[in-house]
C-alpha cells in the first residue's frame, strides 16, 4: 500500500472514531463512552434496534438511555416520556 494510500485510511479510521455526535445527544470517548449531553427529543421513529443502554451519571457522564440509530448512538434523557415508553415497548419485546 502507498504511503498516500495508507494516510487517507488512518485518516478515515480517525474520523469514524472520532465520530461521536448524534442527534441532540453527545458521546465522548474518553476511557469509555460517556453521555455529556441528553437531548429529550423524540427520536423514537429513528430507533434501528431493540436494543440501548443505561448509562449512570459520575463526574463527567450524565444519566442517559444510548439507542442506536442510522447516525449512530444517540444520548437521550431517561426521564423523558418517549424513552419511558419506548423502553417499556422494547422490555416486551
Amino acid at each position: 500500500m502507498s504511503p498516500r494510500m495508507l494516510s487517507i485510511a488512518l485518516l478515515l479510521s480517525a474520523c469514524l472514531c472520532a465520530q461521536s455526535f448524534a442527534g441532540n445527544g453527545r458521546l465522548v470517548r474518553r476511557r469509555f463512552w460517556c453521555c455529556t449531553k441528553v437531548s429529550s427529543t423524540d427520536i423514537s421513529s429513528k430507533v434501528i434496534s431493540n436494543v440501548y443502554q443505561k448509562q449512570s451519571s459520575s463526574s463527567h457522564c450524565l444519566e442517559a438511555l444510548i439507542f442506536y440509530t442510522a447516525g449512530g448512538s444517540a444520548c437521550v434523557d431517561p426521564q423523558a416520556e418517549w424513552t419511558k415508553n419506548l423502553t417499556a415497548t422494547m422490555t416486551k419485546a
